[in-house]
């Protein structure tokens, strides 16, 4: 059980720092998503607009700590972990 609210909470933590990015450029930008993403790639401002749409993310955390979903929490911070080093790379 404990791996599978693990594993949960990782793919909440990408889904919603997706959303998030998606959600940032489709708002803030004259681009569609893909083209957005293209184009901040070749700004060089792709990890910044990851690291923007995992503020959702933060909320995601703080509900399933209310809920008292720790681990599903902990699978949260995992994926924050893995695109905190992504970012690092692109």
């Amino acid at each position: 059980m404990n791996k599978k609210d693990v594993l949960l909470g990782f793919l909440i933590g990408i889904t919603t720092t997706l959303l998030g990015s998606y959600l940032f450029i489709t708002f803030f930008t004259e681009f569609k998503f893909i083209a957005g993403i293209q184009i901040m790639k070749s700004q060089g401002n792709l990890g910044k607009i990851i690291t923007l749409g995992s503020i959702l993310t933060l909320i995601a955390f703080g509900i399933l700590l209310k809920m008292n979903k720790e681990m599903m929490a902990r699978g949260v911070v995992l994926a924050v972990i893995a695109l905190a080093i992504l970012t690092l790379f692109i």
